[in-house]
């Protein structure tokens, strides 16, 4: 990736984080007002970087449901 992409991935990566543990989700908005307000570009990376990591989140938990149900599932029948 480039510099803006490379940044605003880190960017998300941190809000993530940070919304995780405070659950204060309003800095994502704060954020994309700011970087929209200094660098249109750099608002676009970060949307799209949460964008992905937010699907991606989304896409392993419900992996990971489903691999837990067929484990349950296929211990039940075995036992």
């Amino acid at each position: 990736m480039g510099v803006t992409e490379d940044l605003a991935d880190e960017l998300a990566l941190d809000v993530i984080k940070y919304v995780d543990a405070t659950g204060d989700d309003k800095i994502v908005s704060e954020i994309v007002k700011l970087l929209g307000a200094t660098s249109q570009t750099a608002e676009e990376a970060f949307l799209t970087s949460m964008r992905v990591r937010r699907a991606n989140i989304s896409a392993r938990k419900l992996l990971l449901e489903r691999a837990k149900a067929f484990k349950e599932k296929k211990e039940g029948q075995d036992g």
